[in-house]
């Protein structure tokens, strides 16, 4: 998933004009959260998620994905119900590791649900004002469309009906979205919107026992700003787990 195998292999030329606001910007902000752009691989910035791998499939690192392993593999073994769903999926990487981990236990009811507006982060909405500088919206590597995941999918002998797609954007899909009940819930959405819509509409179906998942914690402001108001809104008292440098998760008393 992450290429860290094949490191030698790899050619990423990153033109930074391309971020909004050009380089002049952007460099404070990944010196700020130690984050690299690379030519060449970069083992430790791999394995610890702080780069945009070129080819690979997921860009959260070692640590995430093993988290991603433990909280799908805990809830399947202690009979938690519900299925499993990530909003904001980038290449695919978690939720194909997610669809791996129950054909591994074999799991055949439980569903992956992959939730993406499959066009990169949207333009911030004027209602979160904690998102009002963070216009990544034009930043094309993070534009991965359906088919391009479910291709990855398919790579590895996963994509099947068991994997389902929710296209557009979190306001507008997640509230009626077809799911009854969550495992786990992972959220990597960056921005305030983003997290909270996917919160407001998914967390109440994560079942006593389930897992909520947060990527963008500790690495984006907005982000942790949008889950401590919604636990504060909720009363979620339930302790944070940190999973690295960014990841968090927490399990739903029960």
């Amino acid at each position: 998933m992450t290429r860290e195998a094949f490191l030698d292999q790899e050619w990423w030329d990153a033109d930074l004009r391309e971020w909004p606001g050009g380089r002049d910007e952007v460099l404070p902000i990944l010196r700020e959260h130690d984050w690299r752009v690379v030519r060449r691989g970069d083992p430790e910035a791999r394995a610890e998620g702080r780069d945009w791998p070129p080819t690979a499939e997921t860009m959260i690192g070692t640590a995430r994905l093993d988290n991603v392993v433990r909280c799908c593999a805990r809830a399947v073994l202690d009979g938690v119900p519900g299925d499993l769903v990530e909003t904001g999926v980038w290449r695919g990487g978690a939720t194909i590791l997610m669809r791996g981990v129950l054909r591994a236990l074999d799991d055949e009811a439980r569903r992956v649900w992959v939730a993406d507006s499959f066009e990169g982060l949207p333009v911030p909405d004027e209602r979160y004002p904690a998102d009002a500088h963070l216009d990544w919206s034009h930043v094309e590597v993070l534009k991965v469309d359906a088919d391009a995941v479910k291709a990855n999918f398919d790579r590895y002998g996963l994509l099947d009906d068991r994997v389902r797609f929710l296209e557009g954007w979190f306001a507008d899909t997640l509230p009626d979205a077809p799911i009854e009940q969550l495992a786990v819930l992972r959220l990597d959405g960056d921005l305030y919107g983003s997290t909270m819509d996917a919160l407001v509409a998914l967390e109440p179906k994560v079942s006593p026992g389930g897992f909520v998942i947060v990527d963008d914690y500790g690495g984006w402001e907005a982000c942790r700003a949008a889950v401590d108001d919604y636990r504060a809104e909720r009363g979620i008292e339930a302790p944070i787990r940190t999973v690295d440098w960014t990841g968090v998760w927490w399990r739903k008393p029960g």
